[in-house]
Parts: structure tokens; C-alpha cells; sequence
């Protein structure tokens, strides 16, 4: 019987108000997924396999020890991956430490992604094809192909910064027309990806009405995305190659 995998959640925002009062923050929203995607995998108990624990890196600036944890989770975020807020260096750092100690592995999404490749000395910025929200089309590189087992990936968006370029030896796993970094691969280390695998319709919903009510997505724009919102994803296919990488069922 294998102990717990222990799973550090790095809380890099609060999801907007509906979002968070319904899961929990995005603790519960990475949760729920972890666990479906334990579902589909079979082979971990989605309620006795799991270890999974909160940090708030922004307001508390509170961090595991690297010696307590099996994997440690970069969520997405509103903030800026670019900034040098003192959280976010504080994050930088760490994530570095975390990067070079030979037993921990990283997940990044969207600002998580961001923040690993920032950590690995490449530009993050502002995109100049702007906004890519709701559900879109991932191309896969060889590797992502072999990785996620499909030929491309179907995932939910909601970014407009991204990673300029690959960090030496790092594996590419993706792209889209918006976004040619959409993911990347360290064997044994991190996996990231630009997107959201643990969005829903309904979480993507809530973020695109608030952005339009304050003038931030035109109405078109939001119209568009809430109905690609709709459509169906390979999120909790994702999930469970995280949790197959955690494992160390992938190389």
C-alpha cells in the first residue's frame, strides 16, 4: 500500500467571488479536479491517495517545506507572472529551490507555467495577440502526443501573458496560433501548460461576465467565448497525467 501523495497547492490568487464561494478558493477547484482525475485513472482512491494542502503565497507568503511534499502546484492567477511584487519573488525563489531539489516534482498552469519559466530565465510578457479565453485547440509537439496520448488537446484559455521562448532543455509539449508556448516538459521534474485544465463552463462563465461588465472583453469578444465555454475539454484527461507524472508512471 503506497503512503499519500502529497500535494502542495500554491494559492497565487482568489478566484472571483461566485467561483470562490462555490469551491473553496482554488484549493477546492484543483482539488475536485485531482480528484475526478484520480477517478478516471483508477488506480488512486480519490479520497485515501491524497494528501492535498493549501499555501497562500500572496497575502500569508506561507510555503511547504520542500521535505514534506511530493508535488507542489503553481496555480493560474489575475496578477502579472512579470512583476517583481515581493510575493512574487518570494515565489521565484522558491520555485527555484523547489526546481533543483532531485525529489520534488512542479505542475504549473497559466501563471504557474509563467512563473517556471520566469524561474528558468526566460521572458514572460504580455502577448501581442492578446487575449486567448474559453476553449481552444492545443497542437502537440511529438513529445505532447506521447505525453497525453492524443493529437492535439482541447483545453480551456484564460491568459494574455505568456512564456516568449523554451529554457534550455526543456522539452516543447504544445502551441496555438495565440500562443507558442502553450506547454513544457523537465522528465522527472515539472510539466506545465498555459491552460486551464481545471476550468469549467461554469468557472470560465463567471470570469468572462465579470471582464465584460467592466469594459475588459468587448461584447462580441465575450459572446464567442461563452459559447466555446460550452465545449467539451480534455481537463481531467490532463489531470490524470499529472497524476500519472506524479506517480512516476511517466518519463
Amino acid at each position: 500500500m503506497r503512503p499519500p501523495l502529497r500535494i502542495a497547492i500554491l494559492e497565487c490568487d482568489t478566484p472571483v467571488e461566485n467561483v470562490d464561494a462555490k469551491y473553496d478558493g482554488y484549493y477546492g477547484v484543483f482539488s475536485l479536479l485531482l480528484r475526478e482525475s484520480a477517478k478516471a485513472l483508477g488506480s488512486l482512491g480519490p479520497e485515501t491517495d491524497f494528501d492535498i494542502t493549501r499555501w497562500d503565497v500572496v497575502f500569508k507568503q506561507e510555503y511547504p517545506k520542500l521535505e514534506d511534499v511530493d508535488v507542489i502546484l503553481l496555480t493560474g492567477s489575475k496578477h502579472d507572472s512579470f512583476e517583481n511584487h515581493p510575493w512574487i519573488l518570494k515565489l521565484v525563489e522558491y520555485t527555484r529551490k523547489a526546481i533543483g531539489d532531485s525529489r520534488v516534482k512542479l505542475l504549473g498552469i497559466c501563471f504557474g507555467h509563467q512563473i517556471i519559466g520566469r524561474t528558468l530565465g526566460v521572458k514572460v510578457g504580455r502577448s501581442d495577440a492578446g487575449w486567448e479565453i474559453a476553449v481552444c485547440d492545443m497542437d502537440l509537439t511529438e513529445q505532447g502526443k506521447k505525453l497525453f496520448g492524443k493529437d492535439k488537446l482541447r483545453i480551456q484559455q484564460m491568459h494574455q501573458d505568456i512564456v516568449y521562448s523554451y529554457p534550455p532543455n526543456v522539452t516543447p509539449l504544445g502551441s496555438s496560433p495565440r500562443c507558442a508556448v502553450q506547454g513544457m516538459y523537465l522528465p522527472g521534474k515539472f510539466i506545465t501548460v498555459q491552460g486551464h485544465p481545471e476550468f469549467t463552463e461554469y468557472i470560465v462563465t463567471e470570469i468572462v461576465d465579470k471582464r465584460s461588465k467592466a469594459g475588459i472583453f468587448s461584447k462580441d469578444f465575450s459572446e464567442d467565448a461563452l459559447e466555446r465555454a460550452k465545449l467539451s475539454h480534455d481537463g481531467i484527461d490532463i489531470g490524470a497525467v499529472f497524476l500519472r507524472f506524479a506517480l512516476g508512471e511517466v518519463e
